[in-house]
């Protein structure tokens, strides 16, 4: 019977763990998106945004504001263990290409279309 109990804890264990997280991101005031679960927002002081979007246990946090992204990321290494990786590079196959001169971000799914031809 002790048996039971464990397995039913671990399949709900990711759903715990969200729940938690979901508590924690909504106390510091972002938005859960209607669309996409996983898509929070926050609206900053100067009508900038600060967006993170989590999936399973990766997370991608986007802005303009640096220190907003910087505040955001202590915030969460506080309540949760964590590691910093850096830029994005590549998130969920698509690789993210930067052009700082011009201000452009490119998204390319190169793997993704190999894969499917």
């Amino acid at each position: 019977m002790q048996t039971e109990k464990i397995i039913v804890w671990l399949k709900q264990s990711p759903r715990q763990w969200y729940k938690h997280f979901d508590s924690f991101i909504r106390e510091k005031r972002y938005t859960r998106s209607y669309y996409d679960s996983c898509l929070y927002c926050n609206k900053l002081p100067g009508g900038e945004y600060i967006y993170l979007l989590m999936y399973v246990d990766d997370m991608l946090i986007a802005s303009k504001s640096i220190s907003a992204i910087d505040k955001l990321k202590k915030d969460l290494s506080f309540e949760f263990k964590m590691k910093d990786l850096g830029e994005a590079k590549k998130v969920l196959g698509i690789e993210i290409k930067r052009d700082w001169k011009s201000g452009k971000v490119s998204l390319i799914q190169k793997g993704y279309l190999k894969k499917v031809l």
